[in-house]
C-alpha cells in the first residue's frame, strides 16, 4: 500500500498560519487541497472563510488592537477587534489594523461610518475588513475611531502583554508645543492609560450623573448617622472624591499623587484641549 506524502513541511504550515491566523487543521486541509501551493491554499482559506462569515456575525469580538497616528496637530486612533488573542497577535491582523489606521489618516475621517465607507483598493474599507476576517476565520470589526486636534498631540500605546499588539491607546492634545508642554502631554497620556478618566473637566460630567452621586452621598451619610449640620460638607467632600476618580484634571497625578493632573499641566504652561482613551474590549 502506497501512502501519498504531503507536498509541504511543518515550516510551511507555520508560515501560512502566521500569514492568515487560521487554525492548524484549516491550514493543513487547505495545503492538502492545494497540493502544497501556499498561495492557492491562502485563496482556499479566504473563500471558505467568506462562506462562513454569516455564521460569525453573532460571535463576540473582544480581543484586538489599538493603533494611533499623529500628523500636523491631528491625532487619529482606531480599535480593531477579533475573537481570540491568537488572531490578535497574527501578522496579518496587525497589518489589517495598520491599514485601517492608514485609511483613516489619509482621508482625515471624523467618524466610523465615513471610515468604513472610504475607498481602499477598489472597494470600501468595510468590505476589505470583512474579507480579511474571512481569511483569519474570525469575526473582525473596526469598533471605534477617535480624532483630536491641538497645538501638540501625544499618542501613547501600551501593551498589556509582550506577545500582543497594543491593547490600550491614548491621544492627548494640548494647547502649546513648548518642550515642557510636550513632556507634560506625554506624562499625562501615560497617566490616562492607567487611570482611565471619563471626562476632561467637571463641567463635562452630565448634570444627572452629578445629582445622582450627590443623592447617594447624602443617603449614605444619613444611614451612617452623620449629624444633620455636617451633611452638606460631607456630601460635598464625597462628591469631590467622585470627581477625582472620573475627571482627568482633578485626578492625583500618577507620578506625584500630591498634585493634580491640572496642576502638572498649568505648571508646564499648557492645558488639555482634547483627549481619547481606548482599551480593547472595554
Amino acid at each position: 500500500m502506497c501512502t501519498r506524502m504531503a507536498n509541504y513541511t511543518a515550516a510551511d504550515i507555520k508560515a501560512l498560519r502566521e500569514r492568515t491566523g487560521a487554525g492548524m487543521m484549516d491550514v493543513k486541509k487547505a495545503l492538502d487541497e492545494a497540493n502544497g501551493d501556499a498561495d492557492k491554499a491562502m485563496e482556499i482559506i479566504r473563500v471558505k472563510g467568506l462562506k462562513g462569515a454569516t455564521k460569525r456575525e453573532g460571535r463576540s469580538a473582544v480581543e484586538g488592537l489599538v493603533a494611533a497616528s499623529v500628523k500636523d496637530g491631528v491625532g487619529i486612533m482606531v480599535e480593531v477587534n477579533c475573537e481570540t488573542d491568537f488572531v490578535a497577535k497574527a501578522d496579518k491582523f496587525i497589518e489589517l489594523g495598520n491599514t485601517v489606521l492608514e485609511v483613516a489618516v489619509a482621508n482625515d475621517v471624523i467618524d466610523l461610518e465615513t471610515l468604513l465607507a472610504a475607498e481602499y483598493n477598489g472597494r470600501t474599507l468595510g468590505d476589505h475588513v470583512t474579507e480579511e476576517g474571512a481569511v483569519l476565520g474570525e469575526k473582525v470589526v473596526v469598533r471605534r475611531l477617535a480624532r483630536v486636534e491641538g497645538t501638540y498631540v501625544d499618542a501613547y500605546l501600551h501593551r498589556t502583554s509582550k506577545d500582543l499588539p497594543a491593547q490600550v491607546g491614548v491621544l492627548m492634545a494640548v494647547g502649546s508645543d513648548s518642550e515642557q508642554a510636550q513632556t507634560a502631554a506625554h506624562d499625562v497620556a501615560v497617566h490616562t492609560a492607567a487611570y482611565a478618566p471619563s471626562y476632561l473637566t467637571r463641567d463635562e460630567v452630565p448634570a444627572e450623573t452629578v445629582e445622582n452621586e450627590r443623592r447617594i452621598a447624602d443617603e449614605t451619610a444619613r444611614a451612617e448617622g452623620k449629624p444633620e449640620k455636617a451633611l452638606e460638607k460631607i456630601v460635598e467632600g464625597r462628591l469631590t472624591g467622585f470627581f477625582k476618580e472620573i475627571v482627568l484634571v482633578d485626578q492625583p497625578f500618577a507620578k506625584d499623587p500630591k498634585v493634580t493632573v491640572g496642576k502638572v499641566l498649568s505648571d508646564a504652561g499648557t492645558e488639555v484641549v482634547g483627549f481619547a482613551r481606548f482599551r480593547v474590549g472595554n
